[in-house]
């Protein structure tokens, strides 16, 4: 039989079956589910939750899973997994369980009451590790990491390909103070992975970062991961670039707009990245940039600005950090720390002199352009004579199929959230190194 991706009307499901002419593939879903804390069952009354009622909650969960089950996939990764639930715990570990997969749960901090469930199935994966990463922040959210193994004849390109897989839910901005806050938790996550890889020792291998990231494609968390060298495969799939912001959607959130949310990020090992701390002032800086232009500042006068009272033609630390308080990144328990703020002003601080001329202000804050979307050419390793095991995305795929098109159909009930599966293939890569 033949490896394929399966339409049911619009919608299609991955079928990893290996033929002789085509690679065997593997599949990954995210989705965040919606618990039934969260769900609110009358727009009258927002106090009347799912989670009151027990044959709601249990039959669209019992949904949930059908659907899950039907499709298959390799992996799955689940947020808003009512973890506080013994009953609805059980319900999942049995059936995924029964079916073959590997169960890891994991409950925000302060028994917030959901939290993450990441399953892999054991005909494609052997479970190297797990590990659970809790940000300890305002929005008590967590992270898993799982390395994990392919098994044969997935493994067909070598007898110990790894993947690792990173299943998130990121704090929901409710205000412009938590924008920073999202950031934090992006640059906590990629820490937690270089960690990892060096405590271990691991050789280069695809990076999955799968959840809901509660931004879109035109906000900072987005750049932030593509200047790391990773890709939507959604819009990989799609062949959709950074500035198709508008093409498709996957949540309806609780103020009632649309917008696309959830991503399965993937970095390959042959692309090129820049150093961490690099990105990450790079991130902020941008977020820095976008408040003075919101602002209409020309950069003469956002010069001025950060040189505060300074008759000098140079900012000061004392006005840089001045500066951050004024825009709100910092001076409340969700802006940034002690250390962050350090760390900014040292890239900021090009020759190291203790301060910032208007040059440097330009190179490092102004004008600095984020990492866009490279092409083949550009964005990968050249020359390289070390060899390693990648993936190219195949298909990518959002249900219901009304919100590939931008839409929110008002009949679909099973979550406020769209299910995205992607198909990946193995692939034979060069290897890439950090660049600064």
């Amino acid at each position: 039989m033949k490896g394929r991706i399966s339409k049911i009307g619009s919608y299609a499901i991955s079928s990893s079956i290996k033929d002789h002419h085509q690679q065997p593939c593997i599949s990954c879903t995210t989705f965040n589910i919606l618990a039934p804390i969260y769900k609110r069952l009358s727009p009258k009354d927002q106090s009347i939750r799912e989670s009151d009622n027990r044959a709601y909650w249990m039959g669209r969960n019992h949904r949930i899973i059908d659907w899950l089950l039907y499709e298959r996939s390799s992996i799955i990764c689940l947020q808003e997994f009512w973890v506080g639930n013994e009953e609805l715990v059980s319900l999942y570990e049995k059936r995924l369980g029964d079916a073959g997969y590997l169960c890891y749960k994991l409950g925000r901090t302060n028994n917030r009451g959901d939290g993450l469930l990441t399953a892999v199935h054991k005909d494609y994966f052997r479970v190297v590790n797990s590990r659970d990463l809790l940000f300890n922040d305002c929005g008590d959210r967590v992270a898993q990491l799982l390395h994990v193994e392919l098994v044969p004849p997935y493994s067909q390109y070598e007898s110990h390909q790894q993947v690792l897989i990173v299943n998130t839910h990121l704090l929901f901005p409710h205000d412009s103070t938590l924008s920073i806050v999202r950031l934090q938790q992006v640059y906590k996550i990629l820490q937690y992975v270089e960690s990892y890889q060096k405590e271990v020792d691991l050789s280069p291998m695809p990076i999955m970062l799968c959840g809901d990231w509660n931004g879109s494609k035109r906000g900072h968390v987005y750049k932030f991961l593509r200047s790391q060298g990773f890709v939507s495969s959604y819009d990989t799939a799609h062949r959709y670039t950074d500035s198709d912001a508008h093409k498709w959607v996957s949540h309806r959130n609780h103020r009632g707009n649309i917008c696309a949310v959830d991503f399965i990020w993937l970095l390959n090992p042959n692309r090129y990245r820049k150093l961490l701390k690099t990105s990450w002032s790079e991130a902020v800086f941008g977020m820095f940039r976008y408040l003075l232009r919101r602002a209409s500042l020309t950069a003469e006068d956002a010069f001025a600005f950060l040189k505060t009272d300074n008759d000098g033609d140079y900012i000061t630390f004392m006005g840089f950090c001045e500066t951050l308080r004024q825009l709100n990144l910092t001076g409340h328990c969700n802006g940034l720390t002690t250390k962050e703020i350090k760390d900014l002003w040292i890239q900021a601080d090009i020759d190291g002199n203790g301060l910032v001329d208007y040059k440097e202000f330009q190179q490092r804050i102004w004008n600095q352009n984020w990492s866009e979307q490279r092409d083949i050419e550009d964005g990968e390793a050249k020359g390289s004579k070390e060899q390693t095991v990648g993936f190219s995305v195949k298909n990518a795929v959002l249900f219901p199929p009304e919100v590939e098109k931008g839409r929110w159909p008002e009949n679909y009930s099973l979550s406020d959230h769209a299910r995205l599966t992607v198909v990946f293939s193995p692939i034979r890569m060069p290897c890439s190194q950090l660049v600064s």
